[in-house]
């Protein structure tokens, strides 16, 4: 009988073969934090629109938001090629159809969604915001956790904006 220090495996040659201690623990951490880290991001409570503009991105490298300045968080927003609420309706479905994702609050001209990693469960905010005077719709996407995403929410926007592309309701 093995120990609680080892976790045991039998491989088809019939010999019991011990898995390090180290990697035992190592798994049984893992899976009893991430859960814990995963549950701990509520939804900020700055969201949504002030003085006709998205939340700034914090300093953190986990954001983009076409309404940023500097390079590093700043993304393009989506140029309108269709009347805006017909335009504004179709991305509400395309946000609906990412992985993981669903709509927390919206009202005719603005949305925002919840959208969760695969993995651990982390919790991203993706928000629009149509402009049609503009012509556009603003759109921000941070992580609520961490400094870096690895550009997770760059490419959710730019996959949102080829989505949009190829419907022609975006340039």
């Amino acid at each position: 009988m093995a120990s609680l220090s080892t976790l045991i495996t039998k491989p088809k040659h019939g010999k019991i073969m011990p898995i390090p201690r180290f990697f035992a623990i190592g798994a049984i951490l893992l899976m009893v934090t991430m859960p814990l880290l995963s549950c701990t991001d509520k939804t900020p409570a700055n969201l949504g629109i002030s003085e006709s503009k998205l939340t700034p991105c914090p300093k953190s490298l986990n954001c983009v938001s076409s309404d940023a300045r500097d390079s590093k968080h700043n993304i393009p927003p989506l140029q309108l090629i269709m009347p805006p609420s017909e335009a504004f309706q179709i991305a509400r479905k395309l946000v609906l159809d990412l992985p993981r994702t669903h709509i927390v609050n919206e009202t005719t001209d603005y949305l925002h969604a919840e959208c969760r990693s695969a993995l651990f469960g982390f919790v991203d905010d993706l928000e629009l915001h149509l402009r049609p005077t503009e012509g556009i719709i603003a759109i921000r996407s941070a992580a609520r956790l961490g400094y870096s995403d690895f550009g997770v929410n760059r490419r959710r926007v730019e996959s949102l904006r080829d989505s949009l592309i190829s419907q022609g309701v975006v340039r």
